[in-house]
């Protein structure tokens, strides 16, 4: 069968920005003058700028941008210094992966799990070829399965034509993590490596993950997630050509000459996660809170069996303290509570992977948290696997309604910045990425505000005056300079753009968590879903449909003498412009079609 990705099949993976001691010094210093900066002008929005004619539009925007602040300050902190964990050399036996001395020495053991339940078996088949190419320099016990919870007869005989196991169940309970949960009770690896349907293993993977392991309290290693078939985009020469023939063309090439290679609609869905796993994850090493994101991670299977035990003891004891709380009497209370600890014992199923959507962050934060342990985690920033992005709007969407959900589900339920076990700087790493998904609240302020200013005239500030300007300029100055350091050789802005855009998925999941209702464990399709997905951006559309009405209304009151507010209409000219730029690339992006 021929897949659309076959010919990204050569392309290499990035590589990690190399560590500069002198730039993450430039980084602090920066940070801390944005910071600061930050504090000033937040504090001269809540006590000097608010306009007490207009608080229903004022105070919501300042109260907006004080938790755009926080969410600055906790970002800072998460990329505050890299401190990766250094590759050691890969153990001959499992005897220098344990304390225990009693251990029998032998060769390791891994179980490389691919999950699966829809996908095309084609598909799963690359998955076990890249996978049965795995190399290490010691002799090792890997044995390849294929979890299928789709109980499909072509896909056993696919694990069967390429001689790996194929283990599936009568159920759907726990979706992934049940699956998963099921593997782990057929089979005995020392460790287990976690591959999606599409995870495309390196034969690298095992010989530069297993080194970490030689520490016997790091529980699991996470790499980085590679996706090979991100679109490439069009040369702005050709791309202007095409619009305004050879002058077009002559004016591209100049641009490109001086800018270096611009092209449109690279990675058009922003699914490259550079940022994420390079910068983000990678500086939650030090503070031991880079969680695990499924594909691409390696466990230790102790480590997932005692937190399993730990945790499935932890919710007995509870149950029944909460059941027996009432009862006065201690031997009746004491009878009880042995009794229903028993009838619990048999009927309540342990699961070593947590039963939820997002079942690698919530068993991240379980072994986290077990300050008797002390598990570690790793992050390995070299890419050791390649896979798949959603390749259109619909695919996009589901993936990240899911990331979503899941995550506010675990803020709202199960708050990690609470949770006993977990150090002050696991916290805060844990609430930095909760935090962003309650980023819509406040998005969705940013992108009125320039329209409300527009139709009606009413500023949210006292004036648009030189004080205004002093202050949120030298803010957005300080603040775009430390970024573009702290970042360095990841780019940003679609990203930033994203996050914005975001605003719809951040909202019904929201709204979605807080009305009690489950979030649905789809698998995000791996094939290009056709059709026109311009439906699903009609909040984006309606916004920038506003502001554009709004500048035009705005112009026209000018033009007739209606206004002269010269100041304010430039500064929400181009806060508005920038809104449209952000929320356009996720309208292009439901418009996008491959080239045949």
């Amino acid at each position: 069968m021929d897949f659309y990705f076959r010919k990204f099949e050569n392309r290499k993976p990035f590589k990690p920005v190399p560590y500069s001691p002198t730039r993450e010094l430039l980084y602090q210093f920066l940070a801390v003058i944005s910071i600061v900066i930050g504090a000033w002008y937040i504090h001269w929005r809540w006590t000097d700028s608010i306009n007490w004619n207009a608080i229903w539009f004022s105070i919501p925007l300042v109260i907006a941008e004080t938790c755009a602040y926080i969410g600055l300050i906790i970002f800072t902190i998460n990329i505050w210094k890299t401190e990766d964990t250094p590759i050691t050399p890969p153990p001959r036996s499992i005897k220098e992966c344990s304390n225990d001395p009693n251990i029998i020495d032998r060769p390791i053991s891994v179980d490389i799990f691919i999950a699966t339940y829809n996908e095309d078996p084609e598909l799963v088949r690359l998955s076990i070829q890249d996978a049965k190419g795995i190399r290490y320099p010691y002799e090792i016990d890997a044995k390849i399965s294929v979890l299928d919870d789709g109980r499909r007869p072509e896909m056993k005989k696919v694990a069967d034509e390429e001689g790996v196991g194929y283990i599936t169940r009568d159920n759907n309970i726990g979706f992934k993590a049940g699956n998963l949960r099921n593997a782990m009770e057929q089979t005995f690896g020392d460790f287990i490596v976690i591959c999606d349907a599409d995870t495309r293993p390196f034969p690298t993977f095992l010989e530069r993950t297993l080194g970490y392991f030689r520490d016997p309290n790091v529980a699991w290693v996470q790499s980085p997630h590679y996706f090979y078939d991100l679109t490439e985009g069009t040369n702005l020469r050709y791309v202007l050509k095409k619009y305004l023939w050879y002058p077009g063309y002559v004016i591209g090439a100049a641009i490109e000459k001086i800018f270096g290679e611009v092209k449109i609609g690279e990675d058009r869905f922003v699914n490259d996660p550079q940022m994420f796993f390079d910068v983000i994850q990678r500086r939650r090493n030090w503070a031991n809170a880079s969680f695990c994101c499924g594909a691409g991670s390696i466990h230790r299977r102790e480590a997932i069996m005692e937190a399993a035990v730990k945790t499935f003891a932890d919710s007995v004891d509870g149950e029944v303290r909460r059941v027996t709380a009432e009862i006065s009497d201690p031997v009746i209370r004491g009878d009880m509570e042995d009794a229903m600890k028993r009838e619990m014992l048999l009927e309540t199923e342990m699961t070593p992977y947590k039963f939820h959507v997002s079942e690698d962050i919530y068993t991240s934060i379980v072994l986290h948290s077990d300050r008797e342990r002390e598990w570690k985690s790793v992050y390995h920033p070299f890419p050791e696997s390649k896979m798949l992005s959603p390749q259109d709007l619909l695919s996009w969407t589901i993936q990240r309604f899911k990331y979503a959900g899941g995550s506010l589900d675990i803020a709202i339920t199960d708050n990690p910045v609470f949770k006993k076990g977990l150090r002050w700087p696991q916290k805060l790493m844990y609430g930095a990425t909760f935090w962003s998904y309650f980023s819509g609240l406040w998005n969705i302020i940013f992108l009125l505000s320039p329209v409300i200013y527009l139709f009606t005239g009413v500023a949210p500030v006292d004036a648009y005056s030189f004080d205004f300007f002093k202050h949120a300029l030298a803010f957005l100055l300080a603040n775009s300079i430390a970024q573009m350091v702290g970042t360095w050789g990841v780019s940003g802005w679609g990203g930033s753009a994203t996050y914005l855009a975001f605003f719809p998925i951040n909202m019904r999941a929201l709204w979605t968590v807080l009305k009690g209702e489950k979030i649905k464990f789809p698998t995000t399709p791996k094939d290009r879903q056709e059709g026109n997905f311009i439906h699903l951006v009609w909040p984006q559309l309606t916004v920038i449909g506003l502001t554009i009405a709004g500048l035009l209304y705005a112009a026209y009151k000018i033009a007739i003498g209606q206004s002269d507010n010269y100041t304010g209409l430039i500064t929400n000219t181009f806060w508005g412009l920038n809104n449209v730029a952000a929320l356009s690339g996720m309208v292009f992006a439901s418009l996008w079609k491959p080239k045949d």
